[in-house]
């Protein structure tokens, strides 16, 4: 199941965990801003940091060491609609948990975390993942991608800032690489980003062998038999539980979300 294809009565109970169906998106201005995030993280480094902890790091302590108390205040909000930056959202709760433990996941776990919140990021993802390795993929063809979404809506500026800011996320991630020219590569699935991205295609009701078909497990690049062994590895390392009976697979995630909170995304889907 698609995110775009998430009827309206779910958007309330995936929107309570950390998903984001508003339109547009901190790509129409930023990137992943995967080094800011990663100096945060070492500044604020305990795992049940709300989010005014995270704020009085980037605003009044200047963790990231911006020119301006302007800058500040725009860096914290562009992180805060990426990823959440509190320990009581679910999705970004899990995206930490997996940070602290595979460090060789960290740029795909944060486009992870991103595609679930912003919808500029989203709508341009499909074209390049369905990309074949090694074909080109210019900042003008991706701007059509957007455009064609929300005909209109942007100016040629924006659309060429947005193409831009995506693809550079994209190479952050491993999907692309190149400066000037940006050629499909494949991104470097670990064990932790296929914790992740079985996670989020769990809350939003996938089960068994669906939650590696989701969009969040194409975004990994990865065959099925190369997910499952790295499920396989999350399982034993403790991070999820992975059974497997023949053809029949069950993957839970005891270690991410409580059981309360679990009963109430069931109770609300």
């Amino acid at each position: 199941m698609s995110m775009n294809d998430i009827d309206t009565r779910r958007v309330q109970a995936l929107s309570a965990v950390g998903f984001s169906f508003e339109r547009g998106g901190a790509h129409s201005s930023r990137t992943i801003m995967l080094d800011e995030l990663s100096s945060l993280f070492e500044y604020v480094n305990q795992a049940d940091a709300r989010k005014n902890d995270y704020q009085r790091a980037i605003v009044e302590d200047n963790c990231l060491a911006k020119r301006s108390g302007k800058t500040r205040i725009l860096t914290f909000r562009h992180l805060v609609d990426l990823y959440g930056l509190d320990s009581q959202i679910v999705l970004f709760r899990a995206m930490r948990f997996f940070w602290q433990r595979d460090t060789e996941s960290r740029a795909l776990l944060a486009l992870l975390s991103a595609y679930a919140r912003d919808s500029v990021l989203r709508s341009a993802s499909k074209f390049i993942i369905d990309t074949p390795e090694g074909a080109m993929i210019t900042r003008e063809s991706l701007e059509k991608i957007i455009d064609d979404c929300e005909s209109g809506r942007f100016s040629e500026a924006t659309l060429k800032s947005t193409a831009q800011n995506i693809n550079s996320s994209f190479t952050k991630s491993g999907h692309l690489i190149g400066k000037a020219k940006k050629i499909r590569s494949r991104a470097g699935a670990t064990a932790g980003s296929v914790a992740y991205a079985l996670f989020l295609g769990y809350l939003c009701g996938s089960r068994g062998r669906e939650l590696f078909e989701t969009e969040f497990s194409k975004l990994l690049d990865c065959s099925f038999d190369r997910m499952l062994e790295l499920t396989e590895e999350a399982s034993r390392k403790g991070w999820i539980v992975c059974k497997r009976i023949g053809t029949v697979i069950e993957v839970l995630f005891p270690a991410l979300i409580t059981k309360e909170e679990l009963e109430r995304l069931h109770e609300q889907n």
